[in-house]
């Protein structure tokens, strides 16, 4: 096979580079291209005698497991397994939902898994015996921030590897050191597929300017123009800020989620194109497909609004930016970011009721709403209703208006004053 110019500078980048040299290394592995890879650097060039690799499952979906574990026998190796859906579902996206999670319009999602995975590999790595820990970020992304900060949390003695960033390697470089080492590629995407329950990270960083996103780049979303022509009526029930009841069948969220991703999903809702100010603070076109995040954070929103108070609401529009700054910066387990969890759910306990909605080619219409907790009394704020003797609010009006009287007193006084000199 003749070599091309950019294997050969690719494998002068391995070469030239130097690396600590490790004995047994906890691998973050979930079977794409970059952790695939890492395996034979892993062992070529960092000289592991022991390489562990480590798959965490946070809801990616069985097939996209199966297919790691394919390719983890092609390259001689047996990944642990660890199971941590229900944890994601009901500690972290529980957290999300209530928190609004959205980072500039992105449902947060990645960034919580990156982490919660860098936690069970780290603990793995020193139960293990492990000398050192790596995984696969590339040195342009946000996920290496992430991982390293809970990797130094859980296991600050160990080593961490990052070969794509410690080789500054390009994704063509990748590539071609995949098919030189033989290491199984099944990319379809160029810049990779993250997919988890709550949101889908498409070829993250790989789209330009003006880019076309063809149509079966999409797991769930279908393009307005070729959704049904019938629109679907669904109701959604929530108890204390979480979703509990699809169609008045209550399931556990992780369902209600799945469901929703392919209701939401056909009917045109989900698709988040979006300019992204990474960790790096340098912009990136970020594609994501979200159906459920999408319909249940709006529908939760509009319930906190009737809900809570107007101060409650002001005031948790700033807790809840700052709970997606930490999170999507990497910081789930930083001190403030459970306190800021503490307000978050002490505010929720009135936030349950259940909406009717109908979806129809990328539009949600609020249908009906029901709730015991609400705050609106049309008895009372209607201008149909004679609830109140309207005139007790002229003397109101008067006190309230009283400082602007005064600031129109002073900027007259200045201009005498200016006119006068």
């Amino acid at each position: 096979m003749t070599m091309t110019a950019t294997l050969s500078a690719a494998l002068t980048k391995v070469e030239q580079t130097e690396v600590p040299r490790v004995r047994r290394v906890a691998l973050a592995y979930s079977g794409g291209l970059d952790s695939a890879l890492c395996v034979v650097l892993l062992r070529e060039k960092y000289g592991a005698e022991q390489v562990i690799p480590i798959t965490v499952d946070v809801g990616q979906g069985q097939e996209e497991i199966d297919e790691s574990f394919r390719k983890a026998k092609l390259l001689g190796i047996e990944p642990m397994l660890l199971d941590a859906k229900q944890e994601f579902t009901s500690e972290w996206l529980t957290k999300a939902i209530r928190a609004n999670s959205s980072y500039n319009g992105y449902p947060v999602s990645t960034s919580m898994t990156r982490q919660l995975i860098a936690a069970k590999v780290a603990q793995e790595a020193l139960a293990l015996g492990c000398d050192a820990i790596a995984e696969g970020s590339s040195g342009k992304g946000n996920d290496q921030y992430r991982m390293h900060k809970v990797f130094k949390l859980f296991a600050p003695e160990l080593e961490i590897l990052v070969p794509v960033r410690d080789f500054d390697l390009t994704r063509g470089e990748e590539l071609e050191l995949c098919e030189h080492f033989g290491v199984p590629v099944t990319e379809i995407v160029t810049g990779g597929d993250d997919k988890t329950m709550w949101c889908r990270s498409i070829a993250s960083g790989a789209f330009n300017l003006n880019s076309v996103l063809p149509d079966d780049v999409w797991l769930w979303y279908t393009p307005p123009l070729k959704a049904p022509d019938e629109p679907a009526n669904i109701s959604l029930t929530f108890e204390a800020g979480v979703p509990r009841a699809l169609d008045g069948q209550e399931m556990p969220l992780e369902e209600i989620i799945d469901r929703l991703n392919v209701l939401a999903g056909t009917h045109g809702i989900g698709k988040i194109d979006m300019f992204e100010d990474g960790i790096m603070d340098m912009k990136s076109r970020e594609v994501y497909e979200a159906p459920a995040a999408q319909l249940i954070i709006r529908l939760h929103q509009d319930l906190e609004q009737w809900t809570l108070t107007k101060d409650e609401i002001q005031f948790k529009k700033i807790v809840d930016a700052q709970w997606a700054y930490k999170v999507y910066h990497g910081e789930w387990y930083h001190p403030l970011k459970a306190d800021l969890d503490a307000f978050i759910e002490r505010s929720q306990g009135v936030v349950s009721g259940t909406y009717t909605v109908r979806l129809y080619k990328g539009t949600v219409d609020i249908l009906e709403r029901h709730s015991q907790s609400g705050l609106f009394y049309p008895d009372v704020r209607s201008i149909s209703s004679s609830s109140f003797n309207q005139q007790m609010c002229g003397p109101a009006a008067q006190v309230m208006g009283l400082p602007w009287e005064l600031l129109a007193r002073r900027e007259r006084e200045m201009q005498e004053v200016g006119a006068s000199s």
